[in-house]
């Protein structure tokens, strides 16, 4: 599950969020979602905060240009 792409690991953690949100799933398949959303949910911030780093490295490379940070809004 490790070497999934960032997109694909969304892609599954959404699948899992709205079977769970059915309610229609059995409570143990319902348990194994949930660790598998959790692991990931983590997976994905894991691949955000690389690819904020690599952003932050670029950006010190550049002289001009400063690092701002911004909300995503819904």
């Amino acid at each position: 599950m490790d070497n999934l792409k960032f997109e694909e690991a969304l892609s599954k953690l959404e699948d899992i969020v709205r079977q769970l949100e059915s309610g229609e799933t059995p409570l143990d398949e319902s348990l194994q979602l949930f660790e598998d959303g959790v692991k990931l949910a983590r997976i994905c911030n894991k691949k955000l905060d690389e690819a904020e780093a690599k952003v932050q490295i670029l950006m010190g490379e550049e002289k001009d240009v400063s690092l701002e940070t911004f909300e995503v809004k819904d």
